[in-house]
């Protein structure tokens, strides 16, 4: 298995990622060294896949998998994703089993889904067998951030070909109006836990501030969160940034 991110997700043990929302191949290519994967931020960013592609072009194999947080689970913009390269889709605002359906179908090549053969750098990256391979490597994440998605937690965790199923714990909190210092917010998060492992499928939370402690739930996939060798980024002037912090704009 060359998704080192999958494989230790596999093995039970935790990954964290930085967040990579800016054109920046330098950058990019520095702090890739340190993580267990990189989250593309094309959700709440003007990053687009040629950005994308050409950082992954820079350094492919840096260490970081390449992963991209998505608007939407629309078939093109995942061909894209798989196409230049990366080995993991991350969903947003899943609130039932049609997104979730969506997300798994065009991540995948037949039989198990719907992904069509196309041109692209994942070939030249991952391999020449890349086709028979890429299948067991991806990795498909949804987010949860409604109380509707928390409603459908287990239906959209059984979906086959999601892999992780994850809390968007800052839109949690806005769209089911409980602060995350909140009992109910808790009890939330606890069933969306319980309804993804009943699923056989892995827990995470967008938060890395949840990666240990009485609200960790046995979480595995996380948003930004510690390296893998002490590395901490810095920020404007020279300071280090919270690792655990998330992204600017997703504060709650």
């Amino acid at each position: 298995m060359y998704n080192t991110a999958k494989e230790k997700l596999l093995a039970g043990q935790q990954v964290f990622s930085f967040t990579q929302s800016t054109m920046d191949p330098a950058g990019y290519c520095e702090k890739a060294k340190h993580y267990d994967y990189t989250w593309f931020e094309m959700q709440h960013s003007t990053l687009e896949f040629k950005d994308v592609e050409a950082m992954i072009a820079a350094c492919p194999h840096a260490g970081a998998i390449p992963m991209i947080r998505l608007p939407d689970a629309q078939e093109w913009h995942i061909q894209h994703t798989t196409d230049i390269g990366c080995l993991g889709v991350i969903v947003p605002t899943v609130d039932d089993v049609d997104r979730a359906r969506e997300a798994a179908k065009w991540s995948r090549y037949p039989p198990v889904a719907r992904r069509s053969s196309g041109s692209g750098q994942a070939a030249g990256i991952w391999g020449n067998n890349y086709s028979k391979t890429v299948n067991d490597n991806m990795l498909v994440v949804v987010m949860i951030e409604t109380p509707t998605g928390v409603a459908n937690a287990y239906d959209i965790a059984s979906v086959p070909g999601i892999d992780v199923v994850i809390i968007g714990n800052a839109d949690l909190s806005v769209f089911s109006g409980f602060p995350q210092s909140d009992d109910r917010y808790w009890e939330l998060v606890k069933k969306v836990h319980d309804d993804v492992i009943r699923a056989g499928k892995i827990f995470g939370q967008a938060s890395a501030a949840y990666a240990t402690g009485p609200h960790s739930y046995d979480a595995r996939f996380f948003q930004n969160g510690k390296s893998n060798d002490g590395y901490v980024p810095v920020g404007r002037g020279g300071a280090p940034i919270n690792p655990n912090a998330p992204p600017p704009g997703e504060e709650r």
